[in-house]
């Protein structure tokens, strides 16, 4: 038995956040383009999950399922990963293996400059990394790099 909200006096039923997207046929994020250009601050996101390793994968799947099927064709780009993102949750989780474009980084090219070097390359529309907390010059990197190839940048920092 579902819980139907009954209207008051005057006033629609209040409607769930889903419901309410659905409703006003809002876009969700992979279909959002970029009619203008962009500030710089928009280039780059960061986004903090802290909690047990399970939870915050459970609050990183819907991003990252949402990603993998963007109406843009150009990858998905996870630059070194945690372990606990594994090929086999990647795929447990639903996302289009397809679009998603996985690299680790090797001793001679840190995770940074893979990262920028796949921003600027274009091939990417979002280049998603685990570079904890970002110094101003880190910051600066990636943004040029976005900036460069039309891509996003989201930086995401698991804590305890």
């Amino acid at each position: 038995m579902q819980y139907q909200p009954q209207p008051t006096a005057g006033k629609p039923p209040q409607l769930s956040l889903f419901e309410g997207l659905i409703a006003h046929r809002l876009t969700p994020f992979g279909e959002m383009a970029c009619a203008t250009p962009q500030p710089a601050d928009d280039w780059l996101s960061e986004m903090t999950l802290s909690g047990s390793g399970g939870h915050c994968r459970l609050l990183l799947a819907p991003i990252l399922r949402e990603l993998s099927e963007a109406a843009d064709t150009r990858w998905l780009t996870l630059i070194a990963p945690p372990a606990s993102l594994s090929q086999s949750w990647l795929r447990e989780t639903g996302l289009n293996r397809d679009r998603i474009l996985l690299l680790q980084a090797r001793e001679t090219q840190g995770a940074l400059e893979l990262a920028c070097k796949a921003l600027m390359s274009g091939c990417s529309h979002t280049v998603i990394t685990w570079l904890g907390r970002l110094d101003r010059t880190s910051r600066l990197k990636l943004r040029a790099a976005a900036d460069q190839g039309n891509a996003q940048s989201l930086n995401v920092r698991m804590g305890n």
